[in-house]
């Protein structure tokens, strides 16, 4: 394990998070304090410079969605997506669980930085625990006045609440995340205008992941440079990830931006589970691609997965092992696409009904080369019509086990 490192993960299952006084011992909250000797724009500016994309999977840079944020002449709420509802990804979790107020301190920086009052905490209904660590730990914050009026005997006033979802995989997309907050059913919506202007009840809204807001919290510690120093030029940085599968160590891991998927793999991992061959890995959660043997050496950095076509998604690593079947595994994905895909677009409700019955004619063997074809039809108007984001990239795993795995259709 020693290409990751603990930078971001440092707090991780070390310190008490029942009181707050591990977290300050820690260096907790030195980042708000250094955050308000700096003007808003400054503080937006050196998110900018530190090249932060947000975490949860679109990759957007953060420093614009703040700078977009901060030019409304209003309030914005202040949104913290933890739904994490892509399957093989946990590292949100952790997080939650472990150092809940290096979340509440990189919500509190954005709020000071585009100018916001209220903030929401949106988590899965599956969280129960970590639901309860999170209010417990707000409560904390309020009680030492790093929460609340004042903060820090400043002028800034700040407060979260959270709000339980209901399990939908679809309220991880930003619009149906707000929908489902504001008591409607769990859809996207079409934006008539940017979040950053109309979002939560119509108000001006920021959105960001939760490993995004503890990276922003990093950013104004002693911990930025060593943080910076690592990465690429394009990827500066870490990136929390989740592994799991047929390895020997699964877990939460921080690695640099340019790693292999071997050195994840194989010198982070422990290799494969049982000493058996590797099979193919899955980066990004359900909708993210398969990665065969011939591409292991792949660097796990943005620029590189988008030379390929991909995307590092949620920073879920399945690896599956030499005893998995890539068409039964199409299957079992399509399976869940069928199942969460919230139907409100023709392309992503029928597309994947129709992906999932290639996929069963291809673990079956009966797939002919029409199918496959058909296969690659369908997920051209699925990328290019559906509604959001789960649409556009459900058919990610069929569309890579052609490209790599072409062998098992004969």
């Amino acid at each position: 394990m020693g290409k990751a490192v603990s930078i971001l993960t440092k707090n991780l299952k070390n310190i008490n998070i029942d009181t707050i006084d591990d977290y300050l011992a820690a260096g907790g909250y030195e980042g708000l304090k250094k955050v308000l000797t700096l003007t808003p724009t400054e503080v937006i500016e050196k998110v900018k410079n530190s090249g932060l994309k947000g975490r949860g999977g679109a990759a957007f840079p953060t420093g614009k969605k703040w700078e977009e944020a901060a030019k409304v002449k209003e309030d914005s709420y202040i949104l913290c997506n933890a739904d994490e509802g892509e399957p093989g990804t946990f590292k949100d979790r952790y997080f939650l669980e472990f150092d809940p107020y290096r979340i509440i301190e990189g919500m509190t920086i954005a709020a000071y930085a585009v100018g916001g009052r209220e903030g929401y905490i949106y988590i899965r209904e599956e969280y129960g625990k970590q639901k309860e660590i999170i209010i417990r730990a707000i409560d904390n914050a309020k009680a030492r006045g790093l929460l609340g009026n004042n903060i820090l005997d400043s002028d800034i006033c700040f407060n979260i609440k959270v709000i339980s979802g209901a399990g939908a995989f679809i309220c991880g997309e930003t619009t149906a995340l707000i929908q489902s907050i504001e008591g409607g059913g769990g859809r996207p919506k079409i934006k008539f205008k940017r979040t950053a202007e109309s979002g939560l009840f119509g108000k001006p809204t920021l959105a960001n992941n939760i490993e995004s807001y503890c990276v922003v919290t990093t950013l104004f510690t002693d911990d930025a440079e060593q943080y910076l120093s690592l990465g690429t030029d394009e990827s500066r940085g870490t990136k929390v990830i989740s592994l799991c599968g047929n390895v020997e160590n699964p877990g939460v891991y921080e690695v640099p931006f340019g790693i292999t998927l071997r050195e994840i793999i194989y010198d982070i991992g422990g290799g494969i589970k049982d000493g058996r061959d590797f099979k193919f890995a899955q980066i990004g959660g359900a909708s993210g691609p398969i990665i065969p043997k011939s591409m292991m050496d792949l660097k796990y950095s943005y620029e590189d997965f988008k030379k390929e076509g991909y995307s590092i998604g949620s920073g879920a690593v399945l690896v599956a092992d030499d005893t998995n079947s890539v068409a039964d595994f199409m299957v079992t994905v399509q399976e869940f696409f069928v199942h969460e895909s919230c139907g409100k677009c023709t392309p992503c409700r029928e597309g994947n009904r129709q992906l999932l019955k290639i996929a069963h004619k291809v673990a079956e063997k009966k797939a002919t080369q029409e199918d496959l074809i058909t296969v690659k039809r369908v997920a051209n108007v699925m990328k290019n019509c559906s509604f959001c984001g789960l649409g556009t990239a459900a058919p990610t795993v069929m569309v890579t086990a052609i490209q790599h795995f072409y062998d098992m259709f004969d």
